[in-house]
């Protein structure tokens, strides 16, 4: 008899299942898709951020609050979706410690940054965005290398 096997033959291999996981516990990923990852999701953290940070200043918020109510509504996303995706880290309580000091930091260095150039930067239509830019990417810049070299080595 030729062709597949069927069931009741009993030559036929027995049919072998590999387990697939695609538990949290899975090796670390490596350097370039965690990179890419943390842009891909500093991307969407950002929209959040400087969409609720336009929407506040529009809304009649100072500038330090507006950012600072931002700030945080960005990095939550930004935390949520990186420990999960980009870092694939449990969550643990040395972890939340060590993200709340992090986000306590880059808090101080975005809004503080932000409200510097602001205050630079000439009254012009790009004022708001470029002051945003460079504030993100400074805080951002701090947050990948403090996750991934400090946070998520935490067992």
């Amino acid at each position: 008899m030729t062709g597949t096997p069927h069931a009741h033959d009993p030559h036929a291999p027995l049919p072998v299942e590999i387990p697939v996981t695609d538990s949290i516990a899975d090796a670390a990923l490596d350097l370039k898709t965690q990179i890419v990852r943390f842009v891909l999701t500093g991307g969407v953290s950002a929209v959040v951020d400087f969409g609720l940070y336009v929407l506040l200043l529009w809304i009649g918020l100072p500038v330090p609050v507006a950012k600072s109510i931002s700030f945080v509504a960005g990095t939550t996303t930004a935390y949520l979706i990186n420990r999960r995706w980009t870092f694939k880290a449990e969550p643990s309580r040395a972890r939340f410690v060590a993200v709340v000091v992090l986000y306590a930091l880059t808090f101080s260095v975005q809004v503080g940054l932000n409200q510097v150039m602001y205050q630079v930067f000439p009254d012009e239509w790009w004022r708001v965005p470029l002051a945003f830019v460079v504030a993100q990417g400074t805080a951002t810049v701090i947050n990948f290398v403090v996750q991934r070299a400090v946070i998520f080595k935490i067992h």
